[in-house]
Parts: structure tokens; C-alpha cells; sequence
């Protein structure tokens, strides 16, 4: 026995031998440096390293020759910089205006610096980068203290520290709290530690996992069950600058239309017609502003795509005038399921044209769900694409405006999709192992671009699905949650987690799409839902009603206070999405975009607060509390309601209330709001009121508006101006006007909030006495007194007209 001990301890474990079922890349055997690439070989391996940018370096590295460049989620091409690159025996160094990166070449290994010296990031030694079977991985080397967020829709925590990820989208009805995966992929995460944070980006679309120091107290791990490893390195000094070049190589949002801002009535399902139209009516009656209704399976005949229910709805396109002429636009759900039945044009079509995904025998795969049997297009394939781009028009001939993809991961009865699939893969034949993930992505791109041919107008788009890229196409919810408190909460991780990955137009169901919220949830829900990018409130079939009145008076009352608010708050929301279109920043912001070194943000009891632009905090906690605790990161913050002044880098427990959700200003915060309307459809008065809340930080506002509804801000068509609060030297500056859209705001209304009486505000006119207040107050529901006392405080303002030309105001 101790003679076969020894023996075992002679093999070359550590080798790539052939007993090794780990095969590492080994040392590098060979480079070539041309301008800013280095091409390598290595023992087991082919690599090349780009410099991108002076602050991304890309890494590609294989078994074999390195593939076609292709990629679904990459726009961005290199940029010409100062890269200086030196090479000796034991390694080569890339130097950049803004990082230094190091490969070793024995073995090959890459490490990221800062200029003057401090590890960004570095492969962890001895394990490096390493395949078993066709699975490849990047193993990083934990820092002290290393902090891991991101990677899009995620459950957990906002520290995904000592947790492992799977990227591999899943129709997770009803998914618990901690399920992984769910329904999409974005393999990108930010790492912070030691005061400096880096983003990592891993371009695979073969299945892919992330381990973030799950079960080993020693490396990060990144990998892929396929294909390249194929990662960007993006390294800033503020976590903002990360997403802003994550989102310049992977694309930025669009401008999405006004009225998708609104707040949009959904449920599985509202039908016949009469039904759909009781629902506006009683929205209108109620005075609950909405913009959106939207149809789910049962509008069409028999869940065949591409048809309405006559029955049910027997002339939808007279239906849709009728909701457009009281102020709604629909939107109606289409899945990419195309039943089997002979005499379906969609289907005849289909096989006619080899649209379909196939087995490798060339039979069209067929797959189980809500229609029965069913082809899928292949959206990997340009010709699938422009078919289903042509098709869409039937939704936009009939009235429609948004359309929402559903069940595009591919979902089918059964879930298990067989790996021998085929798509085009746009050229480059690929198994279900590859396309799986990026189909959803596809399936929304194509019908983005179909109803921009059909309108020429900007389309609502909403998928389930998606994969890297999805914000430069449409918009994306978290799929079948729960009326629970904890999937409340775990919805707004979810939105700022997908902020941080780079999607802004992010929403959740309102209430939970499983079971039925009670009194108390739902209240607190519309609430929250309020500071959703996506407000849609949305319920599945067999639940009880779930509108704001189906929860009784003061319910609706509440509803009615927050759906105004954020009819408000419209114009301050549609220029917080233009910096998303410009910046890649987040509407719904993580904490930890601005206060990023600080220990607090991450603590769970914390973790669940975030910004809804760059002026908001918003404070969610379940339903059944009577108290919470919240943070104030560093700076001074207003309540929204009384205009308490509350100092940063503290902590205070509130007493909760059925009838408001915590909100916060931070000081110098500048707020744009309008009178309250019922729709965009509506025009609000002509008086556009400037919230300023009086700070010790400089801070700047980009307010903007266009026509809410074409691309013609492409072109000019906007109005944009930058208001700034100087605080250093005591004075607002409105910057002169950009763009020759007309704004609809003939005057200003400027509001100050937290001046007093040493403050000599300087204005052209004298200022008012004014009073703040954004709530309605609750009736009282007894026989003594109609309602319970405003809340507000004393602010004072002033009424200017709107004038192109910069001016400015001291204090």
C-alpha cells in the first residue's frame, strides 16, 4: 500500500499529462505584437489580448485557432490610443493612459495595475485559466475584502460574495428568492475592493457560471460550458464610468416612448373587449392616471400567433381607436411558439420559407406549449428575422403599440430543450448549447424593428428573455414573482443588479403575478411600483382582481396618490432616461454606483434602498412593519413629504405607514415637475415646476424633452439645457437652450426647498409664500371629518418665463 502511496505522489498531477482531465493553457510559446493587439500561442492554447480603449482590454483565448469575431452583444470597435507595449523573456507589459496590464508568459497569465502600481485584478496562480472537457474558466485571484456585483437579473444579495451564478435563461414560474437561474443573461459584474472597482465582461453565450468565492476561500471564477473564453477588462476610478463604456460597448437605450412611462394596467387576462374597456373606463372614472393596457394569451384565436379571437374580440382594431381616443395605448403579448396546423398562414409560411429551428436530420424542431404543438423561427437567422419584422405589422395594423415577447427562452412543456437543436447562429451553424440564451434577445430585437418599419414610431418593447445588448432594443421585467413581501423586496435587487448591468428600462409585476398580495402589500407595492422605470401593475389567471380599487377605498386612494406623483414627476423621469440614452446610467440606481467604498450600502437590512434618478431615495420595507431603519449615505437629504432635513452617514429608525413609502431629496437635487395629467395623451399646463432643493454639493440636471413618440430627436429635434446648482459660488445656472424642439412649458416655476431667510435668493421678481405638498390627503373612512390633514411645509417660489438664453440665480 505505501509503495502505490509514493507512486501516486510521483505523477505530474499538476502537469497537463494525459491522466490530467484539467488541461491548463501553459506557457506561452510564441507572440506577435501589431499596433494594439498581441497574438500569442501557447502549449495548449491560441490567445490574443486587444487594448480596446485606454480603459478596456479585451482577452480571447482557445484550445484551438480562434474563431470568427462575431458577437450579438458587442457594437463597439476598438479605439486608436496610446498603448505602449514592451515585451522581455518572462513577460509583456501593456501601458495605457489609464491602467497597466501584465502577461506572464511561464505560464501564461494576466494581471491589471493601476499606473502608479496596485492590483485591479490578476489570475489566481497556479490555476489561471484552464478547460475541462470543452468548459473553460478564468480563475481570478479574491482580493481582501473584494465586493462582487451585478450580472444582471440575479437573485441574492447586492454583494454577491460568497455565491456561485448560473447563465442559462429559465421560465421560472413562481421562482423562489434564491432560485438561479432565471430568465436572462448578462454576464457582467463589477468587482470592488482596496478604493478601486473594475467590470469584467464574459462574451459567451454558451451557458455560463461565475463563482464568487462559493465553497473555496481562494479565487473568482469565471467560465463558459463552450466555445472562447472571450472577456472584456474595464477599470475606472468610479463605478459609473464602468457602465458608462460597459454600455458603450454593448449599446445604449433608445429613447423609449412618453406614454410607456405612464402607468400600464395589465393582467392574465382582461377579455372579452367589453372587459378591456371596463378596465379603462373605470381607470378614467377613478381618476387613477394610466397610458397602457395590455392583452395576454387570450386575445388570440386559440393562442395562435398572428390572429385575434373574433369571439372575444370582434373588431380589435375599432377597440384600439376607442382606448386611443380615451388616452390608453395597447400593448398585447406574442410568444414565439408558431403552432402545427396546416392551413395557419404563419405556420404555412414558416415551412415554406425554412424559417424554423431543426433537428440535424432536417426535421423542424417541435415543442409543446400554450397552443399545442409548435415550430419556433430562428432568430439566429437574418431571413427568420425579416420574416418575423414583416409579420409584426399585423399587430401595428390593428392599433396596437407595444408588444410584449414572452416564453422566449425558449419555454416549452417540460423545460428541457434537447441540446441537439440547430440554429444559423447568423452564419455560423450552432447547437441549442450556444443559441439557448441569445434567442430571446433576438426575438425582441426583430420585433423592435419590425414595428419601427410598421410606425415609424418609437414601439414599446418588454421581453422575459434576453441576453447582453437587450437595452438597445427594449425593455425587460422579472418574469413571475410572487405576491410575498420578501419578492417585493427581491424585486428592487433585481432592477438596481439589471441598472448596474447596463438596463435602464427595467420594471417588475406589481403586487406578485402568483397568489393574491394582501391589503397591506399591495399598498406598499403601487407604492414602490411608483419609482419603477416600468410601472406595470400585472396578476395571473385564477387570482383575485388585482386593479387599485379591487383593495377597497383607502387602497384606492393610495394608488391614486402614488400613480399621480408619478404622472408629476414625468418630465424629471423622461430626462433621467435621457441620461441613460447619453450615459448609460441607470434610472433605478444601486447605491453602490454612488457611494461605492461605503460598508454600509451592502448591509442587508440596507441593501433594498436605492435612487430612482440622481435626487430620489427610496426606502421600501415589507408590509407587516411598523418600523424601519434606513441609511443615509453621505450628504444631506430632505423628506419628501415635510421637508425634514436629515444629515448622511447615519442611521434612523421611522415609524412605517400604510399610507406613504420613505422618500428622500438629496440636497442640490434639482426636480422638474408638471401639473398632474391622465394620460401623456393629455397636455399638462404650461408651467413647468422646478423643485431645488438647497445643498452643500455642486450637482448638474440635464432636463430634456422631444415629441415623445418619433426619432426625430435624432436629428436635432429636442430641447435640452443644463441646470446647474453651484453651490460654491452660491447661484443656479440654467445653461442656454440646445436642440429646436419647442418646449410645451411656456413658464418656469422655480420652487425652494430648505432656503431661509439668510438665503437672499435674486430673482427678476419678488418671491411668493408657497406651500410643498405631494400628497392628497387620505379620507378618514368614519363619520367624523373628510379626510386627515395635509401634509406639506412652507417653501417659497417664483414664476418666470421660459426664456432659450442662460441665466442664473444667487443666493
Amino acid at each position: 500500500m505505501r509503495k502505490l502511496y509514493l507512486l501516486f505522489l510521483a505523477l505530474p498531477f499538476f502537469s497537463n499529462a494525459q491522466t490530467n482531465p484539467v488541461l491548463s493553457a501553459g506557457n506561452i510559446t510564441h507572440v506577435q505584437i501589431e499596433k494594439q493587439q498581441i497574438s500569442f500561442k501557447t502549449e495548449n492554447a491560441q490567445g490574443q489580448i486587444v487594448v480596446y480603449s485606454p480603459n478596456m482590454l479585451r482577452v480571447r483565448l482557445d484550445k484551438k485557432e480562434l474563431g470568427r469575431d462575431f458577437s450579438y452583444a458587442v457594437i463597439a470597435q476598438p479605439q486608436t490610443c496610446n498603448a505602449n507595449i514592451a515585451q522581455s523573456e518572462e513577460s509583456i507589459t501593456i501601458t495605457t493612459d489609464s491602467l497597466r496590464a501584465i502577461i506572464n508568459k511561464k505560464p501564461f497569465s494576466v494581471a491589471f495595475y493601476t499606473l502608479d502600481g496596485k492590483v485591479i485584478n490578476e489570475d489566481e496562480r497556479g490555476l489561471q485559466n484552464s478547460w475541462v472537457g470543452d468548459e473553460v474558466t478564468a480563475y481570478k485571484h479574491m482580493q481582501n475584502g473584494e465586493r462582487f456585483v451585478g450580472l444582471g437579473e440575479k437573485t441574492g444579495n447586492l454583494d454577491r460574495r460568497g455565491e456561485g451564478y448560473t447563465n442559462w435563461n429559465t421560465d421560472a414560474f413562481g421562482y423562489a428568492t434564491n432560485r438561479d437561474p432565471i430568465y436572462s443573461t448578462i454576464p457582467f459584474y463589477i468587482g470592488i475592493h482596496s478604493g478601486l472597482n473594475y467590470g469584467i465582461f464574459l462574451d459567451n453565450t454558451f451557458q455560463s457560471d461565475f463563482n464568487f468565492g462559493a465553497s473555496n476561500d481562494r479565487f473568482s471564477s469565471f467560465g463558459a460550458q463552450g466555445g472562447e473564453l472571450n472577456y472584456y477588462f474595464i477599470y475606472h476610478k468610479q463605478l459609473k464610468d464602468i457602465i458608462g463604456t460597459y454600455t458603450q460597448l454593448t449599446g445604449r437605450m433608445k429613447m423609449p416612448p412618453l406614454w410607456s412611462l405612464g402607468y400600464q394596467q395589465n393582467r392574465y387576462s382582461y377579455y372579452p373587449d367589453t372587459e378591456v374597456m371596463r378596465i379603462a373606463q373605470t381607470l378614467r372614472e377613478k381618476k387613477i392616471p394610466a397610458d397602457g393596457i395590455t392583452l395576454d394569451i387570450h386575445y388570440m384565436d386559440k393562442y395562435k400567433l398572428f390572429t385575434w379571437d373574433k369571439e372575444r374580440f370582434g373588431n380589435p382594431q375599432d377597440m384600439n381607436k376607442k382606448l386611443q381616443d380615451m388616452g390608453f395605448k395597447t400593448t398585447v403579448i406574442v410568444d414565439p411558439g408558431i403552432k402545427v396546423e396546416k392551413g395557419y398562414e404563419a405556420w404555412e409560411e414558416g415551412v415554406a420559407k425554412d424559417l424554423f429551428i431543426k433537428y440535424p436530420d432536417g426535421t423542424n424542431y417541435t415543442g409543446q406549449v400554450w397552443p399545442g404543438w409548435c415550430n419556433f423561427p430562428d432568430f439566429t437567422n437574418e431571413k427568420a428575422r425579416a420574416w418575423w419584422r414583416e409579420k409584426v405589422k399585423f399587430f401595428a395594423n390593428t392599433g396596437v403599440s407595444g408588444i410584449w415577447n414572452d416564453m422566449n427562452e425558449i419555454s416549452t412543456w417540460g423545460q428541457k430543450m434537447p441540446s441537439n437543436i440547430l440554429f444559423n447562429y447568423d452564419g455560423a451553424l450552432a447547437s441549442n448549447k450556444q443559441a439557448h440564451n441569445v434567442y430571446g434577445s433576438l426575438m425582441a430585437r426583430s420585433s423592435f424593428e419590425g414595428m419601427v418599419k410598421a410606425t415609424n414610431k418609437r414601439p414599446f418593447i418588454l421581453t422575459r428573455a434576453a441576453y447582453a445588448g437587450l437595452q438597445r432594443y427594449t425593455a425587460i421585467w422579472t418574469g413571475d414573482n410572487r405576491s410575498e413581501d420578501d419578492h417585493m423586496l427581491l424585486g428592487v435587487r433585481l432592477l438596481t443588479s439589471l441598472g448596474l448591468s447596463g438596463v435602464s428600462f427595467t420594471g417588475m409585476d406589481i403586487g406578485g403575478f402568483t397568489g393574491n398580495p394582501s391589503v397591506g402589500l399591495y399598498a406598499k407595492w403601487i407604492q414602490l411600483g411608483a419609482f419603477n422605470p416600468y410601472f406595470r401593475n400585472h396578476t395571473a389567471v385564477n387570482t383575485k382582481s388585482s386593479e387599485p380599487w379591487a383593495y377597497g377605498e383607502e387602497v384606492t386612494e393610495i394608488s391614486r396618490n402614488y400613480v399621480s406623483l408619478r404622472y408629476k414627476l414625468l418630465p424629471y423621469l423622461y430626462a433621467s432616461f435621457y441620461t441613460s440614452v447619453s450615459s448609460g446610467l441607470p434610472v433605478a440606481r444601486s447605491l453602490a454606483i454612488d457611494n461605492t467604498f461605503d460598508d454600509k450600502i451592502y448591509d442587508t437590512q440596507f441593501q433594498n434602498q436605492f435612487l430612482f434618478g440622481d435626487a430620489f431615495l427610496v426606502a421600501p420595507f415589507e408590509s407587516t412593519k411598523g418600523f424601519g431603519n434606513i441609511y443615509f449615505p453621505k450628504g444631506n437629504w430632505y423628506n419628501l413629504y415635510t421637508g425634514e432635513k436629515q444629515a448622511g452617514n447615519s442611521e434612523k429608525i421611522v415609524r412605517l405607514s400604510l399610507q406613504k413609502m420613505p422618500v428622500y431629496v438629496k440636497e442640490s437635487s434639482i426636480v422638474p415637475m408638471q401639473s398632474l395629467i391622465q394620460s401623456t395623451a393629455e397636455k399638462p399646463s404650461d408651467t413647468l415646476s422646478i423643485h431645488i432643493y438647497k445643498g452643500n454639493l455642486n450637482h448638474t440636471f440635464v432636463y430634456y424633452e422631444d415629441d415623445g413618440e418619433s426619432y426625430d430627436y435624432e436629428k436635432g429635434a429636442f430641447y435640452k439645457r443644463a441646470i446647474s446648482y453651484d453651490a460654491t459660488n452660491r447661484k443656479i445656472v440654467f445653461s442656454a437652450v440646445e436642440g429646436n424642439y419647442a418646449s410645451k412649458f411656456k413658464n418656469l416655476k422655480l420652487v425652494f426647498h430648505g432656503f431661509d431667510a439668510q438665503d437672499k435668493i435674486k430673482t427678476a421678481q419678488d418671491l411668493q409664500d408657497d406651500f410643498a405638498s405631494f400628497l392628497t390627503p387620505i379620507s378618514k373612512f368614519d363619520p367624523q371629518g373628510s379626510a386627515n390633514a395635509v401634509e406639506g411645509y412652507k417653501v417659497k417660489s417664483v414664476v418666470i418665463s421660459n426664456n432659450a438664453k442662460q441665466f442664473e440665480i444667487k443666493y
